[in-house]
């Protein structure tokens, strides 16, 4: 099956955007295609500010309606006490919600931006979709990360090259219960290493500590911003260490 051919089959239909590559190629795809689309943007502590940034300026830019859904999700225990399902329950809380505005204003059919290429074994959350009835048109079609990334560069969308990014919930270890207070702690320092110009990266916390995952090509960066990088982060960390296993190793 092609893109084309899927939409042609769906022609009206709500996409869980999150403005990341995929979903980002997949609504362009959508008007391309000549669908009736509309985007749906799922908003709760777990996204940091720069992603509904990035989402409605990509809706702005294809010029499609955009609709942020505001999700309370830490008032679920599942997602709060942070237990190894914790995605399920949040993809189950998040898309209920997305699916619940979609259906209400008349779009019958809710997409989200899977890939082939991504690996479902590890993604509790996919079985949260499945029960949800989401489509995935990327893998139902075949279409990897690599061709969304060539796809959304001949397309001229910002996206092409956005680096993955996961929910800031995932800084957090698992079993280690989900605050208000850690995600703002966890936010604060990533905004303040993407300021000093660190790209692609990941704050963990680790107790009182936060550890420092960074790309191999911006390691000696921390060097000339160690005294920075410690004074912002001690305000909330008892320590700061670097993990030598640069994220891209």
């Amino acid at each position: 099956m092609t893109l084309s051919e899927f939409f042609a089959e769906n022609p009206k239909t709500a996409l869980a955007f999150s403005g990341g590559t995929d979903s980002a190629y997949l609504l362009y795809a959508a008007k391309a295609c000549g669908a009736q689309v509309r985007a749906y943007y799922g908003k709760s502590v777990f996204q940091p500010e720069f992603e509904l940034r990035d989402a409605r300026r990509l809706a702005e830019q294809l010029e499609v309606e955009i609709t942020v859904v505001p999700v309370d999700i830490l008032r679920q225990e599942a997602v709060a006490a942070n237990p190894p399902d914790r995605c399920y329950h949040c993809k189950r809380l998040l898309f209920s919600a997305i699916a619940a505005q979609a259906a209400a204003d008349g779009y019958p059919v809710v997409l989200d931006g899977t890939n082939a290429s991504d690996d479902l074994s590890h993604r509790p959350g996919v079985r949260a979709l499945r029960e949800l009835s989401v489509r995935s048109p990327l893998l139902e079609c075949g279409i990897t990360k690599e061709a969304v990334r060539r796809l959304s560069r001949e397309a001229g969308l910002f996206t092409w090259n956005k680096p993955a990014y996961a929910c800031l919930a995932t800084r957090i270890p698992t079993g280690t219960a989900i605050t208000l207070e850690k995600l703002q702690k966890t936010q604060r320092a990533e905004e303040l290493l993407c300021s000093l110009g660190f790209s692609d990266l990941r704050v963990r916390m680790d107790g009182d500590t936060a550890k420092l995952q960074l790309r191999s090509d911006q390691l000696e960066m921390v060097l000339r911003h160690r005294k920075t990088i410690l004074e912002a982060l001690r305000r909330d960390y008892r320590a700061v260490v670097l993990d030598l296993e640069a994220r891209d190793a």
